[in-house]
């Protein structure tokens, strides 16, 4: 029997209504199969481990984790919390850099039933996750952002060999496992950043040599910005560095049907955190209206990802069988939240899904 550790870190605002909802999906889907088990820990993070334990980030939450396959984590309303405490940390990028959580995965997938700007799109961007411009992550200790006047401030961006080389083999070996057009599309600046997106660049194409069954080639990001919007169609797996990344990612969410349609998956060597790429929307918490789709396929993903990263082929078809119950609700419309044209509420959408995954 396959046991795969994963965690439960509810978050923030809507993280307390979405992420159980995600966690009863996927004990549902595993219950089919009796070669696989889940072992959930719960574990304390955000403002309710502020109120309960004294720090947003305990240090047993860390020390715990790091004994896990991977985990759920929420969406952290980090803007909200109090400032200038050391104690009260925003969690997410430490979470990143700490277990070394290079590869940040974003699909963008349109549904005929979904009101969005195209349809037909199917695609996942594969951002670096842990160096760029981000302050917060891209040196070892300090800040990489500063002013040394008044009137000037400065931004270090860090592009190293080793995290665009993985990122460029999570983007390949993603285009393998779809069913897709099996390409991988880099996109840099190395028109004007000669040594960042230069050194990415060329990492990205000694990569790609070792896998000569993937079409690999490269695009100009504000190009590709405007390619992404006028035809996303045309792209399948897309890989570039933090910044691009998280803008791009944003972009074809909207244009699928907006964040609450964005799941993301962050991987390392060792280990993998699902995280939705929205927020904690505080104006709707406790409203149980939020729509769960991103965080359940963010674990989706996990257990995909488990699965075949352990070469478990009843955990990869559990992860199918989320995604096939997922596309059937989305078809019907019948129990969806209300973004998403319905009256059901976010537990009422999970348990639609739930049973539609016991009848697959």
């Amino acid at each position: 029997m396959a046991t795969y550790r994963l965690g439960i870190l509810k978050g923030d605002d809507i993280g307390l209504e979405i992420v159980p909802v995600c966690v009863k999906i996927m004990s549902t889907a595993v219950e089919k199969y009796p070669g696989i088990r889940i072992e959930w820990t719960d574990l304390p993070i955000g403002m309710t481990a502020f109120r309960e334990c004294g720090e947003t980030l305990p240090s047993g939450t860390l020390e715990r984790l790091s004994e896990l396959d991977g985990w759920i984590l929420g969406p952290i309303g980090h803007m909200a919390y109090p400032k200038n405490d050391p104690k009260v940390v925003n969690p997410h990028p430490i979470l990143r850099r700490n277990f070394d959580l290079m590869s940040n995965i974003r699909p963008a997938r349109s549904y005929a039933t979904v009101p969005s700007i195209h349809k037909d799109v199917d695609l996942v961007i594969v951002r670096e996750n842990n160096e760029g411009f981000q302050p917060d992550r891209n040196v070892f200790k300090g800040q990489a952002e500063f002013m040394p006047t008044p009137d000037m401030a400065m931004s270090l961006r860090v592009i190293t060999r080793r995290n665009s080389d993985f990122v460029t083999r999570t983007a390949c070996e993603l285009a393998r496992q779809r069913n897709g057009k099996k390409r991988v599309t880099a996109i840099h600046k190395n028109t004007v950043f000669k040594l960042g997106c230069g050194l990415f660049i060329d990492t990205c194409r000694e990569a790609a040599k070792d896998y000569p069954d993937i079409t690999f080639d490269t695009l100009v990001v504000d190009t590709f910005a405007m390619h992404l919007v006028m035809r996303p169609q045309a792209f399948d797996v897309i890989v570039t560095t933090n910044m691009f990344g998280d803008i791009l990612s944003d972009e074809a969410a909207g244009i699928v049907g907006g964040l609450g349609m964005a799941p993301g998956l962050s991987v390392g060597p060792s280990y993998v955190m699902a995280q939705a790429t929205h927020g904690s929307a505080p104006d709707i918490a406790g409203k149980h209206i939020a729509n769960p789709y991103a965080m359940i396929m963010s674990g989706q993903m996990m257990l995909g990802w488990l699965g075949a990263k352990a070469g478990d082929e009843e955990a990869v078809l559990a992860a199918a069988d989320i995604e096939a119950g997922v596309a059937q609700i989305l078809a019907e419309m019948s129990d969806v939240t209300p973004d998403l044209g319905g009256r059901a509420s976010t537990e009422a959408m999970g348990e639609a899904i739930c049973r539609a995954i016991r009848s697959i």
